[in-house]
């Protein structure tokens, strides 16, 4: 049976694989396996739950809260909040345990249940196997005063999240338009009234969530209406977020995209000139392109690789005191300030670098060049045997030896499906075309299903 947790908690069709049992199961457990773990110091525990505004948040957030509540945990209802606001507040607020409803940058369907432990990190994997273990488990529930009682919040932890956010920047964004796209997500309110707090002059769209238009050709996975928008209205760049505002994706003055490798190639350059940079180090992942690891490398920042997901990028960061890390698609890890990705927080940190420098995002962004990246998906293939297949092997060093220090070549398994990803960063588009299909090709032949 496949793992109830991914890499970002539990996540699926809401109210088929995500529903209000299993959510209510689901804070049950986590109350109980924490107690017994001794996680809560022997006092009375505290929880707080925030959502994002699609419309299953509601039932699904109802149905946790009753399980810890049921449990003996108080715990605090936030309401509509992005994930990093609930991530901060765990720690700021010293609260034992904190739940978060969303399925980030997903279509509306979808819901996902994420845990944070005691000072805003995600739950290890051992605690989360634990809960998943516990689902069924038939708990001595307390009774009387000793049941878990249940809060409303709705205000001022928003303004607390803002204030947090304005603390991280000392620069005055007065003089910066800026136009937003919040995906009519959580962000809705916390994202503009942060960069207008900041001084900026702010033109906002997609901000009207109904519960049911959450990253509805909006946002940062479809940034279209805001490159349309920001050329429009002679912003001086925009960025979009996701559902749960955990990423941030830009656009310059001329509608141009500015991706997530671009945002932290920005971001590392100024934290290494102000001495911010821990190690001179910046953290991605094996899928950000070999343009920025170029680039950095000219700048004198050392860059470190992991896996896919940014659980495994901040794991790499606190393991190794780095400050600044992420993903491609916008998860933006500033350590110094946040546990998890903040889109909001990255926006902010973006746009003190245009202030200080007087430069245009455009400028800003040249620091590094992105490679012709071509992704190819080989279905139906025995992905077990991709690392070791000889012929498969041979193909991969062929086409690296053709590339040289130019491009690269990258394979990756996934996790669900009999299926390999064949990625190729190349010079030029016509090269990164030719030997990504000439290797599916090979993986094609190479690895059938028996």
């Amino acid at each position: 049976m496949a793992r109830l947790f991914g890499t970002d908690g539990v996540r699926g069709l809401a109210n088929r694989e995500v529903t209000a049992s299993l959510a209510l199961r689901l804070g049950a457990a986590a109350a109980h396996v924490v107690a017994e773990r001794g996680l809560f110091d022997g006092h009375r525990p505290r929880a707080i739950v925030g959502r994002d505004p699609r419309v299953s948040g509601q039932f699904l957030s109802a149905a946790v809260i009753a399980g810890l509540a049921s449990s003996g945990v108080d715990t605090e209802d936030l309401g509509v909040l992005p994930t990093p606001a609930v991530a901060h507040l765990t720690g700021a607020e010293g609260v034992d345990l904190a739940v978060m409803i969303s399925a980030s940058h997903n279509a509306m369907p979808d819901n996902g249940i994420k845990f944070f432990a005691r000072g805003g990190m995600k739950l290890d994997d051992v605690i989360e196997d634990a809960i998943e273990s516990h689902l069924d488990t038939e708990w001595d529930l307390p009774t009387g005063g000793d049941v878990g009682r249940v809060t409303i919040n709705r205000g001022s932890a928003g303004d607390a999240y803002v204030e947090h956010l304005l603390g991280s920047i000392d620069t005055d964004l007065t003089g910066l338009r800026i136009a937003v796209d919040c995906a009519n997500g959580a962000a809705s309110d916390v994202g503009p009234a942060a960069l207008r707090a900041a001084g900026a002059d702010v033109v906002v769209i997609n901000a009207s969530p109904d519960g049911r238009n959450i990253n509805e050709k909006c946002g940062s996975t479809h940034p279209e209406q805001l490159q349309a928008v920001t050329v429009a209205s002679e912003a001086d760049f925009g960025v979009a977020f996701d559902g749960d505002a955990d990423r941030c994706l830009a656009v310059d003055h001329t509608g141009a995209l500015v991706d997530g490798d671009q945002i932290m190639g920005i971001l590392a350059v100024a934290m290494d000139e102000a001495g911010a940079l821990a190690e001179s180090t910046l953290v991605v992942t094996v899928m950000s392109n070999l343009g920025l690891s170029l680039a950095m490398k000219e700048a004198g920042i050392e860059v470190v690789q992991t896996g896919v997901g940014d659980r495994y990028v901040l794991e790499r960061m606190r393991h190794g005191g780095y400050s600044l890390g992420g993903e491609q698609s916008g998860h933006i890890i500033l350590a110094e300030h946040a546990t998890t990705g903040d889109g909001v927080l990255s926006a902010l940190h973006l746009a003190a670098r245009v202030a200080q420098t007087g430069r245009t995002l455009a400028s800003l962004a040249s620091v590094m060049t992105r490679l012709p990246q071509v992704l190819v998906n080989v279905r139906g293939v025995d992905k077990a045997r991709v690392a070791t297949d000889p012929e498969v092997t041979a193909a991969v060093e062929a086409a690296e030896a053709r590339l040289g220090d130019s491009g690269r070549v990258l394979l990756r398994p996934s996790g669900t499906e009999p299926l390999v990803r064949v990625m190729v960063e190349a010079a030029t588009q016509d090269q990164a075309d030719l030997e990504a299909h000439a290797l599916a090709e090979v993986v094609s032949r190479e690895l059938p299903l028996h």
